[in-house]
């Protein structure tokens, strides 16, 4: 199966997480983006688990803990992005929050290729990209980024008509109630460090994982090592919740599914990016990184929200690229 394949259904897994990553995000539970920390590490750690015994290390390669090491640059940035990302889905409409984030697949791009310019690798890109290819990741990039500042737009209107029909009193009551606006200037850091760390993340694993220049480390390596170190925060951060709350935190309840349902999309989507940057990181990344499309889609789909023209617009391009990457993959390999 090719990158392209690879990216596709990771885009579709991480557009369903999101969804219910959505539904997940409780205004009024100050500690909602640690217990969808706990979720994501038990069903990444599980899966971890099971692929331990057909690792490298467990084969005879490398020991779990040299490759735990080598990987770590990466499985922190996106584990502080991903906690991060959860706090900040209570304040999203008062920042200008997703255009921020939904950088961090052009910037990875950016550092990879810095990265591969000067280990000298930079010609056998050039000669594997061909113009379709340059021209689609362009288009990924200008769709994303738009829906997001189009978003971003949609929701300081429906904030402004909201207040508009509430009296002085109302207004200044309902702010001093929501914590999102008393906490709006501090919301502006939640897309900025995750913008940031999860660039780290996917520069470092599109480093890593390179066949020609990278650390060794297979996929399912990988896999394991990523689910270990996020069941380890997963551990940490129920522990956490134990000592602030007084009482253990329940992830079983039925309450709690939307965010089992999330860290289950997370993992599969998880599985295939892996595969997807393995073999093509510079292309993967910005191309995993339209998966809010699909977010955006199953949000009109499911949740019943109205999309904007604009907003369609964006979907459209987003699909053109996509589509425009899968021609050249299978021109490529037409060509072989």
């Amino acid at each position: 199966m090719s990158w392209f394949l690879f990216a596709l259904i990771c885009v579709f897994g991480w557009g369903l997480a999101d969804l219910f990553y959505k539904k997940s995000s409780d205004e009024s539970d100050r500690w909602s983006h640690l217990k969808l920390a706990v979720w994501v590490g038990l069903v990444m750690g599980a899966v971890s688990l099971i692929a331990l015994p057909f690792s490298e290390s467990s084969l005879g390669g490398t020991s779990l803990f040299e490759n735990a090491v080598k990987y770590l640059p990466a499985s922190l940035g996106y584990i502080i992005s991903m906690v991060i990302g959860y706090a900040g889905l209570r304040y999203l409409e008062l920042s200008v929050v997703s255009p921020v984030q939904n950088a961090s697949g052009a910037l990875s791009m950016i550092v990879m290729l810095i990265f591969f310019m000067v280990t000298g690798r930079i010609g056998d890109f050039w000669e594997e990209f061909s113009w379709l290819d340059v021209a689609g990741t362009l288009i990924i990039i200008t769709g994303v980024i738009w829906l997001a500042v189009v978003e971003q737009q949609l929701s300081r209107r429906e904030t402004l008509q909201l207040e508009q029909s509430l009296s002085l009193s109302e207004r200044e009551a309902r702010r001093a109630e929501n914590r999102k606006y008393r906490f709006g200037a501090l919301a502006l850091l939640f897309p900025i460090l995750y913008c940031l760390f999860d660039t780290i993340g996917t520069a470092a694993d599109g480093i890593i994982l390179d066949e020609e220049t990278g650390l060794g480390l297979g996929e399912i390596d990988v896999l394991v090592l990523y689910g270990l170190t996020f069941l380890a925060a997963g551990i940490a951060a129920y522990i956490f919740l134990w000592i602030r709350t007084g009482k253990p935190y329940n992830p079983f309840a039925r309450s709690e599914w939307p965010k089992a349902a999330a860290s289950v999309a997370e993992e599969f989507g998880q599985i295939f990016y892996i595969f997807a940057m393995s073999r093509e990181p510079v292309l993967a990344a910005p191309m995993v990184a339209s998966y809010c499309i699909v977010s955006v889609l199953f949000s009109h789909l499911f949740l019943k929200e109205r999309l904007d023209r604009k907003q369609y617009i964006c979907v459209a391009l987003v699909i053109a690229g996509i589509v425009l990457l899968g021609i050249s993959e299978g021109l490529a390999e037409a060509a072989v």
